[in-house]
């Protein structure tokens, strides 16, 4: 039976969180499940926030969404205003890849400098030797 574990935080705009997932072995894997934004101060500011979730830290970061790049591993975008007229929206795509690393989510606000709140589940998998090998060589591959 797989295991569920959440993380939630609030990021401020251009933050980044790091979320400590690796092991000695690296025989733990996980994938992202569920992945929520929620506005830090609704109503009272607009906002488009921008929050992403990489396998490699980020010394840049921008509100510019590219799923080419293969250590994005899900990304979010929500949007809303102080006016009634314009519903809240709220856009999320996250890939299906078992990782067995450290995650760093990454906000930044496109309309203002408003935080917001994030919300991820992880189902955590048991990797065969062979699968934490597998994942060990795309980290490394990843941190070139």
């Amino acid at each position: 039976m797989s295991r569920i574990i959440s993380y939630r935080g609030k990021l401020a705009d251009d933050a980044q969180d790091l979320i400590p997932l690796h092991t000695n072995d690296g025989k733990t894997g996980y994938k992202v499940i569920k992945f929520e934004l929620l506005p830090a101060n609704p109503g009272t500011e607009s906002y488009e926030n921008v929050v992403k979730i990489y396998k490699i830290a980020q010394t840049a970061n921008t509100g510019t969404i590219d799923f080419s790049d293969l250590t994005l591993v899900g990304a979010a975008y929500l949007s809303g205003s102080t006016s009634a007229i314009n519903p809240e929206d709220l856009s999320v795509i996250f890939d299906n890849e078992v990782f067995n690393q450290d995650i760093y989510v990454t906000h930044q606000d496109n309309a203002g400098t408003q935080p917001v709140n994030y919300y991820i589940e992880l189902e955590q998998v048991n990797l065969t030797e062979d699968q934490a090998l597998v994942a060990i060589v795309k980290n490394l591959r990843n941190e070139q």
